[in-house]
């Protein structure tokens, strides 16, 4: 299997499968991906989700040698069946989506990590808008996420050179949440993702929604849409509990619910 798909403590891990070629993308992976988050999008028992690759590279994009191939899905088929339904489904899915990037992620790799609702990179991972090096534009949600990120101007900067960002530089130009360093990833990054997964899910899940849409909003729609999913978000038994829990001076035991 190209995608791997583990659940455990409420956790799903999706790793992306093709070590030998840096995990880039080929029609097959693709389309297990787009299974993979379908399938913890209506798993209850999933309470966060990760993202990650397996061997040295989160991932290095789309296979070229299928892009170019006689007989393959070509460029529009790739991109309006295999990383568009990729990207919709990460944003729309109801679960905080994590992406753990261990190396490089180059082309539709980095952007399949920048549309993730949190990155955290290994220190020795680097990000790469690799697109103007081929003659392409950036896709997968490149130009509507990292302006977003980073601001136009290096993001037209970073996509039109095609440099190479490391991970400490992207932690600093704000385009992921953190770069950490080998020794503590593996133990970091687990307890994040578990303190995630232990966390009120609706609430985060509302609160991912109520910061997409702001992007459209005006203040007035932005404040009127906060009203609305706060009574939504006032209405789950997380709530009480989590009242409970401050009133008692104890834990909360949030259930997702």
């Amino acid at each position: 299997m190209e995608i791997h798909l583990e659940i455990n403590d409420g956790i799903a891990r999706i790793t992306l499968n093709r070590p030998e070629v840096y995990n880039s993308f080929n029609r097959s992976m693709a389309l297990q991906l787009q299974e993979a988050l379908a399938d913890v999008a209506t798993n209850a028992l999933v309470r966060a989700v990760v993202l990650t690759g397996s061997g040295k590279a989160f991932s290095a994009g789309q296979d070229l040698g299928e892009a170019v191939a006689p007989d393959g899905p070509g460029l529009e088929r790739i991109l309006k069946e295999h990383y568009n339904p990729i990207i919709r489904s990460i944003v729309a899915l109801e679960k905080p989506v994590i992406a753990l990037v261990n190396g490089v992620a180059a082309g539709a790799g980095a952007n399949i990590a920048l549309a993730c609702d949190i990155v955290i990179a290994h220190e020795q991972a680097s990000f790469i808008q690799a697109f103007s090096k081929i003659g392409l534009i950036p896709d997968s949600g490149g130009t509507y996420f990292l302006p977003r990120l980073i601001g136009s101007q290096k993001a037209l900067a970073l996509m039109m050179t095609g440099g190479k960002v490391s991970a400490k530089e992207a932690e600093a130009l704000n385009m992921i949440y953190k770069a950490v360093e080998a020794e503590t990833y593996e133990t970091f990054t687990a307890d994040f993702v578990s303190k995630l997964a232990l966390m009120p899910t609706r609430a985060l899940v509302l609160t991912k929604k109520a910061v997409q849409e702001s992007w459209n909003n005006t203040l007035s729609e932005q404040l009127n849409l906060e009203l609305a999913l706060q009574v939504e978000a006032g209405n789950t038994e997380d709530f009480k509990e989590g009242v409970q829990a401050f009133l008692d001076k104890r834990k909360p035991n949030f259930t997702g619910k």
